[in-house]
Formats: structure tokens, C-alpha cells, sequence
């Protein structure tokens, strides 16, 4: 044998464990990008149960708020994957308007779509999460309150540690001021009010009877109703589309726009708490999140609808829009006042309208000192349309 060869082999020999390694490495490192590749591919999918919650809203199945409460539904169904879906039913399917609360509490709905102020009879501060009073500040300034301004904690400690409540909420769609109604004749002035059997809900009813109306709560589906038989002369609701779904327009033809009854109302979304917390987090996180998700969809929906509508009742349906008086919404603060000072005597209420207080005068200073005047650019596009 040659001394190339034998150098050869033994060169080939002093490397093998090094080829061997090599081999090794490579091996694994194919073995790890394959299961690399093998977990990109692989589809993401909840590992949580398919779950159907039965949710009744305190909405007839024609109102525009059912169509607002299917957005959070389809919310819900779309972000969880189909595995959380809500079968949204109209008022009245199981129980009435007023009693999804007691429903949700009892067990036996799953969850409600309603408002605060639909309960308030238990307890007057839950009026001051939808139709409390007004110190400057909007309806999306006051659901900033609820989400950074402490008031998610009051409605929590109101629902579950005052009233004992087993139930969870969300708040949902910062609602346009609502119209002060519909009347027979046009209001001039506060006086014009004077005796009128009028139909509100929540702290509106205090509001409305410290102006010398007589008030009577009902829910939206017997308005009209009441109305034929004369139970109420005058009423509110809530938005140009709801109301003339309705009917409003055929048995009124005045219409008051602006209001301080119900400057700042949102929808409150509950659940059952027992069954809340025994679904898995990210499913709890859905039902919460969806929540706001269904904000930017209901308020689009609501000023498409709402602006076309008002036009159609002008146009087509002969109704007689006005702006409410100036003297009548000083009135109406005057009234606030009044009942402020008689509902603060409780601790709990007074605690909520200190801090919806302290955040107003803070929050509504920059909003105010900052906004543009839509008014006055509005008119300059669109000269004398507004007539106020």
C-alpha cells in the first residue's frame, strides 16, 4: 500500500466523528424545521367548548335597537370562531321588557340587551349609568367614565354588593341626546308642559314630574297604545327610527328635538354571573370585548338611520320638527338640581354623581374649549335649513 493511501484513509478516519456530528446536526435541525413548518401550517383553532347563550333584549323584534343588539351577537359568533353563539330574542319571547334583570339573576335567560333605567325602580343610582344627569359631558365622554373613570367598579359594586344582584354587565353604544318627544302642539316654554300626562323611564321621571308633568314608565311596544286611550297626552322615547317604527308620526305631529332627560344613555349587555364565570376566559374576554366592538357598528347604524329617518318624517310624514327652547332646558336643569339634591342624602348615589362630576368638569373643559363650532360651519354650508 502506497503511503497516499494509507494518509487518505487515514485522514477519512479522524474525520468521521466529525461527519457523524455533522449528520447528527443536520438531522435535528430538519427534524425542528419540520415541526416548525408542521405548527405554521396548523390551523389555530379555540380549544373551548361551543357554547349557545339564549339572550333576550328588552326590544320589540321591529326596533332598530333588536337590529343593534344582533350586531353584538354577530360580534360575539365571528371573534370566538362559531364556538360562542347568542340566540338574541326579542321582548316579550320569555319575559317582559322591564324583567330581563330578574330573568338573568333567576337563571332564566342566559344573558339581556337593555338599559339601566328599565331597573331603576330597585334603585335610583342605576339610573346614573344611562340617564343621569348632565354637567357638559356627552354620552361617549360618560362610557369613557364607566371604562376609565371608576365607573365600571360602582356599577359592579351597585349590581352585586348593594342589590345583590347575580348578574354581570357591559356597556355598550354612547346614545345621541334623545328627543324631549312628541306632543300636539309645539312647546314654547316650560309652562307649556304644565300637567301634560307624559311617558319617560329612569330619573327622566323625576326630572319631568319636578316640571309638573305627570309621568308614566312604559315600555316602548305600549306607547302608542297608552296613547289612544289617553293613559299619556305626550311622550319620549329615544331616536327618529325607533319612534316611527313605531308609529309615532300617526298620532303626533309635533316633534321636540334636544333634551337634558337623557343626555347620555347607553346599552347595558348582562349575563347571568354563574354561568359568566364558569365559561373560559377567553370566552368571558368575547362577551366582555364584544362589547365595544358593537359601539363603532351601532353608532354607524344608528346615524344612518337616525338622519334619514328624521328627513322621511319631515318630508314625507308632515311632522312638524322643532328645536326645544332654550327656557326648557334650563328648566330641566333646575329640576335636576332639585332631585340631585334629595337622591344625594344616599351615599352610594352621591359617591357615583361626585365622580361623574369631577370627570365631567375635567373631561368636558378640554372637549368644549377644543371642538369646532359644527353649527356654524353646518350653516355656512347649508344656510337656514336649521331655523334656530
Amino acid at each position: 500500500m502506497s503511503s497516499k493511501s494509507e494518509d487518505a484513509k487515514s485522514v477519512a478516519k479522524s474525520d468521521a466523528p466529525k461527519n457523524a456530528s455533522r449528520r447528527k446536526f443536520l438531522a435535528g435541525a430538519a427534524t425542528v424545521a419540520g415541526g416548525a413548518a408542521a405548527t405554521v401550517a396548523m390551523p389555530q383553532v379555540s380549544r373551548a367548548q361551543t357554547k349557545t347563550l339564549k339572550m333576550q333584549s328588552s326590544w320589540s323584534a321591529s326596533d332598530i335597537f333588536q337590529e343593534m343588539a344582533q350586531q353584538y351577537a354577530d360580534r360575539v359568533e365571528k371573534m370566538s370562531g362559531g364556538r360562542l353563539k347568542v340566540d338574541l330574542l326579542p321582548s316579550g319571547a320569555v319575559v317582559q321588557a322591564f324583567q330581563v334583570q330578574d330573568a338573568c339573576h333567576d337563571g332564566v335567560l342566559d344573558g339581556a340587551h337593555t338599559v339601566t333605567a328599565y331597573w331603576y325602580g330597585k334603585d335610583k343610582a342605576a339610573s346614573l349609568f344611562g340617564t343621569g344627569p348632565v354637567f357638559g359631558a356627552n354620552a361617549s365622554q360618560i362610557l369613557a367614565w364607566i371604562h376609565f373613570g371608576g365607573g365600571k367598579d360602582m356599577y359592579r359594586e351597585l349590581v352585586q354588593d348593594k342589590l345583590g344582584l347575580n348578574v354581570v354587565g357591559f356597556f355598550a353604544m354612547p346614545m345621541p341626546t334623545q328627543p324631549l318627544g312628541w306632543f300636539k302642539t309645539q312647546i314654547k316654554s316650560a309652562d307649556d308642559m304644565k300637567g301634560l300626562k307624559y311617558r319617560t323611564v329612569g330619573l327622566a321621571t323625576d326630572i319631568m314630574q319636578g316640571m309638573g308633568l305627570s309621568v308614566t314608565q312604559l315600555p316602548g311596544g305600549e306607547i302608542v297604545p297608552a296613547l289612544e286611550r289617553g293613559v299619556i297626552e305626550a311622550f319620549e322615547f329615544n331616536n327618529p327610527t325607533s319612534d316611527s317604527r313605531f308609529g309615532a308620526q300617526d298620532v303626533s305631529k309635533v316633534y321636540m328635538m334636544g333634551s337634558y332627560h337623557q343626555a347620555a344613555e347607553f346599552f347595558e349587555i348582562i349575563f347571568n354571573k354563574d354561568l359568566y364565570e364558569s365559561l373560559p376566559a377567553e370566552q368571558q374576554a368575547i362577551l366582555e370585548y364584544g362589547a365595544e366592538a358593537a359601539n363603532t357598528a351601532n353608532y354607524g347604524l344608528a346615524m344612518d338611520n337616525y338622519s334619514r329617518d328624521l328627513q322621511k318624517l319631515i318630508n314625507e310624514d308632515g311632522v312638524n320638527v322643532y328645536r326645544t327652547p332654550t327656557s326648557v332646558m334650563e328648566a330641566q336643569l333646575v329640576s335636576w338640581d332639585t332631585v340631585l339634591d334629595t337622591l344625594m342624602q344616599d351615599e352610594f348615589f352621591k359617591k357615583v354623581v361626585d365622580s361623574q362630576r369631577a370627570w365631567s368638569e375635567r373631561v368636558a373643559f378640554y372637549d368644549l374649549m377644543n371642538t369646532a363650532d359644527y353649527k356654524l360651519a353646518y350653516e355656512h354650508y347649508f344656510p337656514g335649513k336649521l331655523g334656530f
